[in-house]
């Protein structure tokens, strides 16, 4: 199992059964029904979760989702972190995994991004992403994998090429996880994550 997949199991298992002992609530199991939402790092665990789970989650929302090769320590089943949801891993070819019935198998060909290698997921995504966001020119990581602003660009270009229904929104003088952004934008954010979605 990866930690991806614990975290999503983490999340189901503990929190959510917490959730609903201690508010008196009972959630819905239907995937349609659920959203994820988080900011930065907790931005791409929230695709994560939709992605491995699609049974789980059909819904997303995430500010400034850090879709670079930000993982530690090393996971070689996803050797460039997130980066590698949209783009080939820069360092040598070997092959990448994906999940087929919750087993990790590799991809074909070896290295092929993971949504372009994958069949469409029922994944409703909507994120945003700053014009002055984080960016390592590092010499200790100079992996080209670590520009959020690139990475944001690139995923949602892999998600319209591959027919997925996502909003990006690029904000020009909004940094990383900008708070004005995210009070101008939640609101509407919202309402375009949960469209389609039946009012009871």
């Amino acid at each position: 199992m990866t930690r991806c997949q614990a975290y999503a199991q983490f999340v189901e298992r503990e929190v959510l059964p917490l959730v609903e002992k201690n508010v008196d609530v009972k959630l819905t199991r239907n995937p349609d029904g659920r959203a994820t939402m988080g900011l930065s790092s907790s931005g791409v665990a929230a695709f994560t979760m939709a992605w491995f789970y699609p049974d789980l989650y059909h819904r997303v929302l995430a500010f400034s989702p850090t879709m670079v090769n930000q993982q530690w320590p090393h996971d070689p089943s996803l050797r460039g972190g997130a980066w590698e949801y949209h783009s080939a891993w820069t360092g040598p070819a070997t092959p990448n995994l994906i999940s087929k019935a919750g087993v990790l198998t590799p991809a074909e060909p070896p290295g092929l991004p993971l949504i372009v290698a994958a069949p469409t997921k029922p994944i409703r995504f909507w994120f945003f992403g700053g014009d002055q966001d984080l960016f390592y020119p590092n010499p200790t990581i100079p992996d080209g994998m670590h520009d959020w602003t690139l990475s944001n660009a690139l995923m949602a270009k892999v998600l319209a090429e591959k027919g997925y229904h996502y909003q990006f929104l690029f904000v020009r003088n909004a940094k990383h996880v900008d708070r004005p952004t995210i009070a101008q934008t939640l609101p509407s954010a919202l309402e375009w994550v949960w469209k389609g979605y039946p009012i009871p």
